[in-house]
Parts: structure tokens; sequence; C-alpha cells
């Protein structure tokens, strides 16, 4: 009889991954967690490391040390690419592992609803990568709008685009209208700005349309109150480098923007499609039907139909059991079906009975709008204004991982409150000066001394 343990394997550090990891920290298994980035992110805060709010070590944190005390459990810094489920296999640029027990929880990515080619000239914000070059491209707006030569020119440079009214879009619009409005209102002298404007624009009737139709109308009204121009109704057609096409109803129009952010979609990781693949090439039993936005569809107790030592957690997963549409792609929603899928996996090893079906407990949502304002859709009370900001801080300081974070985050805020000043407001990364100042000075730059670089 063979010796060895219960291999498990997670792919994805997330909060599904992660509560997964901890919840089979005593089992009596190897566990594997597969990631190809090394830390552990709080998504719904990368907004502020977007706008210079916090910096992205305040809303991480390295997987190895939030794991270190699993002593059943290993980190591989790789990428998954490529599934064996008869094997029971998985492919990796660190090569293969195999696994009795398989985890899939990598999350979503973007989605431009076919129109892929505007991804370059409208990032969204997934990663810490994105935040940062959300960051970067912001930043530059305002030092190439310092040196423009035409009002036009910089018109186009302090007009803000975010695409999407839901939960990102609003809180990142609200953040860039507070950057240019209270932050920088002091730092340049060639225009003002407080002149920039900043546009939401949302092809449904409301922003946050999840949410109690009520409050759609309070948080339309706090981010007019710093700037925010919310278009509902408007369907975009077109994103270049410079500007956006609209329409809305049966006429169109061009903006001038040199900033469009996006926030309007997104799709479920290329992992689902690797493992319909991998089921229908192998003529497997059963067949993976996607939906539309790349899902896999799970059962009650969050595993692939046929395959029962396969679980799909977080936003990879359809998850519909328990309302009759799939759950909201929240970390909620995922920490909870990562600590389901460990437990699970745990009473198997025991011999005990199975979980029970998964269940989730809505609590409501919470979406902030700005400096004291935000909404608050809980189960039976929904509201907004400050009490709500106030109850958003605490839930987002509670949730952060690790003391350190919610310590450093708690006297960010703090200190963002008192001094309305973003103290990560930095531009990284080696420069094109034709970011900033246009080819005429951009060739001047370039015909200094040898050590230019070093300023």
């Amino acid at each position: 009889m063979s010796d060895q343990k219960h291999r498990v394997v997670i792919v994805g550090a997330g909060f599904a991954g992660l509560n997964a990891a901890r919840a089979l920290r005593k089992a009596d298994a190897d566990v594997t967690v597969v990631d190809r980035s090394n830390h552990h992110l709080f998504q719904p805060l990368l907004y502020q490391v977007a706008t210079g709010g916090l910096s992205p070590a305040d809303i991480s944190a390295p997987v190895r040390g939030l794991l270190s005390k699993n002593r059943n459990t290993s980190v591989v810094l790789a990428n998954v690419t490529g599934i064996d489920v008869t094997a029971h296999t998985l492919e990796t640029t660190s090569g293969e592992i195999a696994y009795d027990s398989l985890i899939l929880a990598t999350g979503s990515t973007h989605s431009y609803f076919g129109n892929d080619s505007w991804a370059e000239n409208a990032p969204g914000l997934k990663s810490l990568d994105d935040a940062t070059a959300i960051r970067r491209k912001v930043l530059l707006a305002f030092e190439a709008a310092e040196q423009a030569e035409t009002e036009e020119e910089r018109e186009a440079l302090m007009t803000f685009t975010v695409i999407g009214g839901g939960p990102t879009g609003v809180e990142l619009a609200g953040a860039i209208g507070e950057l240019a409005r209270q932050t920088l209102k002091n730092d340049f002298r060639n225009f003002d700005p407080a002149a920039t404007r900043v546009l939401l624009v949302e092809a449904g009737e409301r922003i946050l349309s999840t949410y109690s139709e009520s409050l759609s109308p309070k948080a339309e009204k706090s981010l007019s109150k710093i700037g925010v121009e919310v278009m509902t109704g408007t369907l975009v057609t077109e994103i270049t480098a410079d500007g956006i096409t609209v329409k809305q109803g049966e006429s169109s129009s061009w903006i001038p923007s040199k900033t469009v952010l996006w926030a309007a979609g997104v799709q479920a990781s290329p992992l689902g499609r690797m493992l319909a693949d991998s089921m229908q090439s192998e003529s497997d039993s059963q067949v993976v039907e996607l939906d539309r936005v790349g899902r896999v569809p799970v059962g009650p107790d969050l595993t692939v139909l046929g395959h029962p030592e396969i679980f799909v957690l977080g936003d990879l997963s359809s998850y519909s059991h328990q309302t009759g549409t799939p759950l909201r792609g929240t970390a909620d929603v995922a920490a909870a079906q990562g600590s389901h899928a460990g437990k699970a996996i745990s009473r198997r090893l025991k011999g005990k009975s199975p979980q029970k079906p998964f269940k989730f407990r809505d609590l409501g949502k919470l979406a902030v709008i700005g400096r004291s304002s935000a909404v608050a859709d809980l189960k039976f009370l929904r509201f907004g204004g400050f009490l709500a900001w106030q109850f958003w801080l605490f839930i987002h300081v509670l949730k952060l991982v690790g003391y350190q974070n919610r310590a450093t985050v708690l006297v960010q805020w703090a200190s963002s409150y008192f001094t309305r000043n973003r103290s990560a407001r930095l531009i990284t990364g080696k420069l094109d000066w034709d970011e900033i100042a246009g080819s005429r000075l951009a060739q001047s730059a370039d015909s200094e001394t040898p050590g230019k670089d070093a300023a």
C-alpha cells in the first residue's frame, strides 16, 4: 500500500484559494497552491492604488508568508498551461503537477464585449500591474496638461472617462474627481485641476444597477458634488487614443479624452475553457457548457458534474442553485466557497458524511463614492452618506489580510481624511518624454547631456 498522502492542488491564491488552503491546514494531505503571482491581493481597494491613495504593498501580502504556518502546504510560482482530467495532472510552466483533488479559483479578467482592440486605449483594473499602470496614466495626464500648448489639447488631457457604472466604475470615477479637485488643487501653475472633467459612462438606465433602485440617485448626487458627470443610457461605440464615440438614442457624438478607463465588463479566467476542452478531448462522459462569460457550472457542492474531485470557485464558477441565478462575483462569495471546498475535502479524507450543499449568506453590498460618502445596500436596510462611508471603512479594514496591512491602511486613510493628501501618487517606470511634452520637447530632451535620465 502506498504511503503517499492525498494530493490537493489549489490554482489561484485569491480569496477562494487562500481560504481553501486555510481550511485544509490540519488535513492529512499534501496541499500545493499554484499562482502566477507571489502575492494575495485585496482587489476591492485596487482603485485606491490606481489613484494614489494607497501603495501596492498596503493591499497585498506574500502568499508564502500567509501560508507559512500551514505545515502541509507548499507554494509554487507558475502559470497553468494545461489540464488533463483523465490523468489528474496539471501542465504548468514549472512542470507537471499531479492531483487527487483539484480546486480551480483563478478569478476573472476584463471583457470588452468583442472589441478587444479597445484594451490598448482603455485599460481595466484587475491586478497591481493594472493599478500602477492606471496611476501612471492618470498622473502623466496632469503633467502633460501643465505643458500643453493649446487649450484644446489641455481639455482633452483633463477629460477622464470611466466606462461602466458598477461599483468599480463609481469608486474609480469618484477617486479621480477627488484627486483633481482636492489633492492636486494647488500643485500646478498653468492650469486649474478643479477644471478637470470626469465622465462616468453607463449603457444602462442607472448606475449601480445591482443595488436597490433608491440608491442610484443618492450615488449620482454624491458624484456630482465632486465634479463627476454621470452619463446613463450611453453606449460606447469606439475608443481611440484621442477619445471615445458614444451613442445616445439615435445620435452619436465624439468626446475628446486622452484617459479612458474600463470598468464595464468581466469574463472568467481562461482556465474554465481549458477545463472544458480537456473533458471534451478525453471523450469524457460529461461535457462542461460554459456560460456566456466563460464560467464553469458547478453542482450544489461546488464540484464539476461527473468530477467530484474538481472544485471550481469564485468568479470562475457559475453557482445558481441558491437563487436561480449565478452568485455575484465578490470577495465574500469567493471566500465562503473556498472555506466550503476545503472543509468538504477534509471531511472526505476523514471518511465523514458529505458536506451540506453550499449556501451563501448575503449580508449586502457597499460602494464608496468619495470622501465621507458611500452607499450601503444591506439585507434589511439601505442608506447612503457619511454613516455608510464609516461602515464601508470598518468592513474593508476588517477584511484586509494581515494586521500590518490593516494598521497601515487605517493610518493612511486617517491622514488622507484630515489632509486631503494622497501620498502614493508616484509615476514609476522609465518615462517616454512623448507622453508628457510632445515630440518637439522630446527631441529637445534627447539632445541633452547623457545623464539626463538621472534627474
